[in-house]
């Protein structure tokens, strides 16, 4: 599954202009608003999910953070923010890898997902994804996910997605985790359309 996984995405990045997808964003909210709602300073070490092409690395490093990681299964993509971020790319870290096959090496205290999760159709993957979280997130650290909203797109790039809300995605990450935030973002794609979504913020107990 990784393999086709890999192939769809890279061709998405290979073939589409960054700015011609329905998830960019030039500013990246709510996430910016979400890291400072967990109090992440400038020294956190903090992790992008599926952040392929984003411009949170972006945002991230002109604020000055110094340990920034950004995760993505596609190397076109992760090739495309090196590109557009030119010197400053030797600021962040780059996993090339898909979270539900990857085991990290550190702990984060931050782990961010901005719509990656919701690819995960497959209750095994979802697991997988949640292992990956626990061994990754340090203990009193924050993860948060954005995902297709319960009135959200059923697909996105054509592929099927499992729309959450804070509930669903608790009860996959466990009472390890209790929640802090949740809040709707309606994302406005390049072509004027709107995306209903939701971010779940939660910190991790033990």
């Amino acid at each position: 599954m990784s393999d086709e996984r890999t192939a769809h995405w890279d061709n998405i990045y290979g073939t589409k202009a960054e700015d011609s997808v329905s998830w960019f964003q030039d500013t990246p909210e709510p996430s910016l608003s979400l890291l400072k709602l967990v109090g992440a300073m400038p020294t956190s070490a903090i992790i992008d999910i599926g952040g392929g092409a984003s411009h949170l690395v972006d945002a991230l490093l002109d604020l000055g953070f110094v340990d920034v990681t950004v995760l993505d299964l596609s190397q076109t993509a992760l090739d495309a923010d090196k590109a557009r971020l030119g010197a400053a790319a030797g600021d962040a870290k780059w996993i090339c890898a898909d979270v539900t096959e990857w085991r990290p090496g550190r702990r984060y205290d931050v782990w961010h997902d901005r719509a990656a999760f919701h690819f995960l159709t497959d209750p095994a993957d979802q697991a997988l994804y949640s292992a990956a979280l626990v061994q990754g997130l340090a203990i009193g650290g924050h993860v948060i996910i954005g995902t297709f909203a319960p009135d959200g797109p059923e697909k996105c790039s054509g592929l099927p997605i499992v729309r959450h809300d804070a509930s669903s995605i608790g009860k996959i990450l466990g009472d390890g985790f209790e929640l802090v935030d949740s809040r709707r973002h309606d994302h406005r794609t390049p072509w004027d359309s709107v995306q209903q979504f939701q971010f779940s913020t939660f910190r991790r107990r033990h």
